[in-house]
């Protein structure tokens, strides 16, 4: 994973068709995919249940990109060697899952994954200022966590706010939720990097019809780059 601050497309799968994540993922990297999305609840932390190690270690095997994996989940610390063995590259946990996120950040790191830590809509930014060196991706949530399709909540104050505390470090800013090409400029434009599009990619689409998706990936990454042209 070389850093680039270029614009990122990261299809959620939680959008996929539940019965085919294999053909899903090879069809949304066919049509253009940078990065893949797995987020992760424990029906705790967040009101939904997803995915554990095991099925993310069955989707490794056929992402050939990044496997971006989103911990909605508190606690963190005792599952983070089981998601770095089931093969995440980018492993993400929530500021506000637990008490120790420094620490959390270092174990992610030590157990040979890039750190990511996120943000729930009601968090500020000033939450990761003692974080920014310990983090290679901040993730600003523009819904509230827990389920795919909700309405977005604009972020852009928040994006920009930390784009300037980022400076030169080789951090990542990641949006994750309501990803479309009429939210997605104005995120580009405050300084994200990495779009997180669930229904928008998916939507009108299937493993046999893949076009779909790779049109849907273009319309978000053309509105995106236009937002900055010239970027990258």
């Amino acid at each position: 994973m070389n850093f680039s601050r270029k614009i990122k497309i990261a299809p959620s799968i939680l959008s996929a068709d539940f019965a085919d994540f294999g053909r899903e993922i090879q069809a949304i990297e066919s049509e253009g995919a940078d990065w893949v999305h797995v987020d992760v609840m424990d029906g705790h932390f967040v009101p939904n249940l997803t995915f554990g190690p095991p099925a993310v270690a069955a989707f490794r095997k056929h992402v050939k990109t990044v496997m971006d994996v989103h911990l909605m989940i508190a606690p963190v610390d005792p599952y983070i060697d089981a998601f770095a063995k089931a093969g995440a590259d980018v492993l993400t946990a929530h500021v506000e899952a637990g008490p120790h996120i420094h620490r959390t950040l270092q174990a992610i790191r030590g157990a040979g994954m890039k750190a990511g830590v996120a943000l729930n809509p009601g968090t500020s930014a000033e939450a990761v200022t003692d974080l920014l060196d310990l983090t290679d991706l901040i993730c600003v949530m523009t819904v509230n966590p827990g389920f795919g399709g909700q309405k977005y909540i604009d972020m852009t104050a928040k994006v920009r706010k930390l784009r300037a505390m980022i400076g030169d470090r080789p951090v990542h800013i990641e949006i994750d939720g309501g990803m479309d090409p009429v939210t997605a400029p104005a995120m580009v434009a405050a300084g994200a990097d990495v779009l997180v599009a669930g229904s928008a990619v998916f939507r009108g689409g299937s493993v046999d019809n893949p076009g779909v998706y790779g049109a849907n990936i273009r319309a978000i990454r053309a509105a995106a780059d236009a937002a900055l042209p010239g970027r990258g």
